[in-house]
């Protein structure tokens, strides 16, 4: 009798070992590694060649325009550069309660109502459970068809019998195939699994919704590979306290990734946020201590949102630096400036940032908003938050330097209603069709404090 080989497989990014290592070489993350037993290959048989297409110039090969379903979701649409494109594979990520589920269950909903038959496969939930959500929701249409199945070569025949415009796998982690020895979620059973998967879809151009699993760090479960084998990969982020959600694209093989979706996350599910700049503003107050307006670009849209800053005397012999929303080392720079360059004693204060609403902000646009919200509460100086802007990044050198896209920011705070903005004097340009906005241009941080007030 043949002795069974086996070979050890990291289940983070799929290094492969003969033996068992506590710690896996490639990405050297603690005991991931895992046993599973090598599939023995015929190797008698001689591979044969056959082809569809033959190698032909890039000048003869004739363009067409990627045929799209309108997902009649806008902020989704808009993710996935204009709406869901035939036979691609789409990967949405994001933590356990984030709404995943719902967002995929309205979408299916929507298409199977206006294109025909969806099919929603559920590896974790039972039909009776999706029902309920549906009937919450309010996505009970009689094209979406549910079921609750785990096994690919299964599923595979009822996408053969129904014959789906659309298909929603939830999630790859549940699948397996009865070929391979290891257990659903590995390394392998997962590669294999989206292959069949993108088979299928590929063939028969069918677009597919495949939700994954996140890890404790917030990084997509499963080998890096997965990324590498779909055609976009959408990750839905957001606090579970908080009611808003952001739909980002990391990866997109029909669109930009610079854009986002603004959802809020109510009783009756998903709602589309089509001017997220008044949804985060909404709780702003007249005049405040450490809070002012800021704006970032995503995509082709202009946000303001609001940052709250907190410094307070420490007591326990080290300063903390907290940052909910922006970068941490974007802060401690931050602080190391106006130490240095104002003289501020901030070493023995505590500083607490946070970004109103749930939203992380990319980018430099926020660096002299953070600082005059640092020195608003360390000074004690309210800011008319409905009325004053602030842009512009901050160098190592207390500069003010300019920032992209500046006239966008600045049209979005004049139709909000704000009265006056701190812009970098570099590419302070002239607005010709400003009416009711003042736009004030600094080269440093201490001229944009001293538009605040100094004390």
């Amino acid at each position: 009798m043949a002795k069974t080989k086996s070979k050890f497989l990291c289940q983070e990014c799929g290094y492969e070992s003969p033996k068992y290592m506590g710690r896996c070489p490639g990405c050297n993350n603690w005991n991931t590694m895992e046993e599973e037993v090598v599939q023995k290959m015929d190797t008698r048989r001689s591979p044969s060649i056959v082809g569809k297409s033959k190698p032909q110039p890039i000048k003869t090969i004739k363009s067409s325009v990627h045929e799209r379903y309108d997902t009649q979701d806008q902020e989704l649409n808009r993710v996935l550069g204009g709406g869901l494109v035939k036979g691609s594979l789409t990967l949405i990520s994001g933590e356990p309660g984030i709404g995943k589920s719902t967002l995929i269950l309205q979408a299916g909903s929507k298409i199977a109502e206006k294109y025909g038959t969806t099919l929603y496969v559920s590896g974790e939930e039972s039909e009776e459970q999706i029902k309920m959500r549906a009937e919450r929701l309010g996505a009970l249409t009689e094209n979406l068809y549910v079921v609750s199945e785990t096994n690919v070569d299964i599923i595979e025949k009822y996408i053969e019998e129904i014959s789906p415009v659309f298909i929603i796998i939830d999630s790859v982690q549940t699948l397996y195939k009865e070929d391979l020895t290891s257990a659903p979620g590995s390394v392998s059973q997962v590669k294999e699994c989206v292959n069949n998967l993108m088979r299928i879809g590929k063939s028969l151009h069918i677009p597919m919704f495949i939700v994954a699993h996140v890890t404790k760090q917030g990084e997509l479960a499963g080998p890096r590979v997965l990324e590498h084998m779909v055609d976009t990969v959408l990750h839905f982020e957001g606090e579970r306290t908080q009611e808003f959600r952001v739909l980002r694209a990391l990866k997109n093989r029909f669109g930009t990734t610079s854009e986002i979706g603004v959802y809020e996350m109510k009783q009756e599910g998903l709602v589309e946020v089509a001017n997220p700049s008044a949804m985060f503003l909404e709780s702003l107050t007249e005049e405040s201590e450490g809070a002012v307006v800021v704006a970032t670009v995503e995509g082709t849209r202009p946000l303001l949102v609001e940052i709250q800053a907190l410094v307070t005397p420490s007591n326990v012999g080290f300063a903390r630096r907290t940052a909910v929303g922006i970068d941490l080392n974007r802060l401690n720079l931050i602080i190391a400036v106006l130490e240095k360059k104002m003289g501020l004693p901030l070493m023995n204060y505590d500083v607490y940032i946070n970004v109103v609403g749930g939203l992380k902000l990319e980018g430099t646009f926020a660096d002299l908003g953070v600082a005059v919200a640092i020195y608003s509460s360390l000074k004690g100086i309210s800011i008319a938050t409905r009325k004053l802007l602030v842009i512009g990044e901050i160098s190592l050198t207390a500069d003010i330097r300019p920032v992209l896209q500046l006239e966008k920011m600045v049209k979005e705070a004049e139709k909000m209603g704000f009265a006056a903005c701190i812009v970098p004097e570099k590419n302070n340009t002239k607005f010709n069709d400003l009416k009711t906005i003042a736009v004030k241009g600094v080269h440093n941080i201490r001229e944009a404090l001293n538009c605040i007030g100094n004390s």
